[in-house]
């Protein structure tokens, strides 16, 4: 499956060549423009029922996805909602944990899936569930700014703002942690940071939204009303 990506870091788009009868599944919405033989059907995803419920209600992610086959040699472009990148990474019989909104697409034989990521990130950035994305084949994730993948060898450590990950390798472990003490948690403006430890990959944005937001709210005007 041949892709290439455009307009990068900031407004990245993806385009995907399809051959007859190749497939890629998108989340809904994605989708920007397809050339003529390009069918679109759109189903619950991997999972059924069940799995689209647990993907929109703990993942964050769309109740339904779409399927674009190609019934003759064409393309789909796909962008995410946000402004920012968009990055391949092929699993070979591998996982890769995914936070909420950096899922665009992936092979038909990926499952996606969410994940409960226990106590540890009851306070992360990256909320609770994470999305589980198994399988061979290639995965597009997305970004709110630019992405920089990072490569921890054995026992190396990189923290990181909970607020800029975007995904990571199932074998390296996490761990969420303050930044500093109870003072600078509170009033550095870093709040919580997460911990990883090699081996394994991790993929980072180069913008918080949630920083964005705290930064944008109070410029907005109070009604008076």
């Amino acid at each position: 499956m041949d892709h290439s990506i455009s307009h990068q870091p900031s407004f990245a788009l993806l385009q995907v060549d399809l051959e007859a009868g190749e497939a890629i599944t998108a989340e809904a919405g994605a989708m920007v423009s397809h050339t003529a033989g390009i069918d679109i059907e759109t189903n619950q995803g991997s999972g059924g029922l069940l799995g689209s419920v647990k993907r929109k209600m703990l993942g964050g992610e769309s109740f339904f996805q779409n399927t674009f086959t190609a019934s003759e040699s064409g393309h789909v472009t796909l962008a995410p909602p946000i402004p920012g990148d968009i990055v391949r990474q092929d699993l070979t019989d591998e996982t890769l944990f995914v936070q909420s909104g950096s899922y665009l697409a992936a092979d038909q034989s990926i499952a996606v899936d969410t994940q409960f990521g226990g106590g540890k990130t009851l306070f992360g950035g990256e909320g609770l569930f994470l999305l589980k994305l198994s399988g061979t084949g290639p995965t597009f994730l997305s970004s709110y700014g630019a992405i920089e993948e990072k490569t921890l060898e054995a026992g190396e450590q990189y923290v990181v703002d909970t607020g800029h990950i975007v995904a990571f390798e199932e074998r390296a472990e996490f761990s969420v942690d303050r930044v500093g003490g109870l003072k600078s948690t509170l009033f550095s403006g870093e709040g919580l940071v997460c911990t990883f430890e090699g081996p394994g990959r991790i993929w980072l944005q180069s913008r918080s939204q949630d920083a964005f937001l705290s930064w944008l709210i109070p410029q907005l005007p109070l009604n008076n009303e």
